[in-house]
């Protein structure tokens, strides 16, 4: 399987793109704000042809280029999957932002924000299972940061990774290395997150990579011992 992440320009939300090999169809994860660009590198260096956008989460930072992604192209009508509890965000993302965020991502991009939805939106729920650019991908409802975070199951790990694990999972934003996402912007419940990370997370096996929405890979096995968060569940 080949796993390819870069940094979106802002909050460093990564965005990822997964296939089964070069050459092949592949799948965009969380596209933020400002990868257009980067990805079209990316897809053109590797021969890849996206058949889908999947979201972990409604938040601009990561939704903020699903509709160019899914607009452009050979194949200019890409299906976004988002889970039904954060369907409603890609009205307008930004809308959802907490007054303090909004003026941040208004100082960065002042009056060039502009949104359209994209054109086809799937709605996906708990356990669905989903066969798409050749991969099997399975979804697990993870609520805490959002009401429809989710994580995203793969069998196997990428190629060349000096890890061993059997399955990666795209996190979002529930589990960090070394941390879990917040819970205090609208639509967060400390609560559920508290629930999620019992019953999704605490649950993955050791051999399991975690590729997050922010910073670095890891592994179950480091964050079930490490993760101050997880301790005491």
């Amino acid at each position: 399987m080949l796993v390819l992440a870069f940094p979106a320009q802002a909050f460093a939300t990564n965005c990822y793109v997964v296939a089964p090999a070069a050459g092949e169809q592949c799948l965009v994860v969380d596209p933020g704000i400002g990868v257009v660009e980067q990805l079209r590198s990316v897809l053109v260096e590797h021969r890849l042809k996206p058949a889908a956008v999947l979201l972990t989460h409604g938040h601009v930072d990561h939704v903020h280029s699903v509709t160019p992604v899914c607009t452009t192209g050979d194949d200019a009508d890409l299906p976004a999957y988002i889970h039904g509890d954060d369907r409603y965000r890609l009205a307008d993302p930004a809308a959802s932002l907490d007054p303090q965020l909004l003026a941040m991502f208004g100082q960065q991009f002042g009056r060039a924000w502009s949104w359209r939805e994209p054109p086809r939106v799937e709605s996906i729920v708990d356990r669905q299972h989903l066969d798409l650019a050749g991969l099997g991908v399975d979804v697990a409802h993870a609520p805490g940061h959002t009401e429809g975070s989710v994580m995203f199951t793969l069998p196997g790990t990428p190629d060349g990774l000096p890890i061993e694990a059997e399955r990666t999972v795209l996190a979002g934003d529930v589990l960090f290395a070394g941390s879990i996402g917040r819970t205090d912007l609208p639509g967060g419940d400390h609560e559920a997150m508290l629930r999620s990370l019992r019953e999704v997370v605490l649950p993955l096996a050791d051999d399991t990579l975690i590729l997050p929405g922010h910073g670095p890979a890891t592994t179950m096995e480091r964050e079930r011992a490490a993760n101050p968060y997880l301790k005491g569940l």
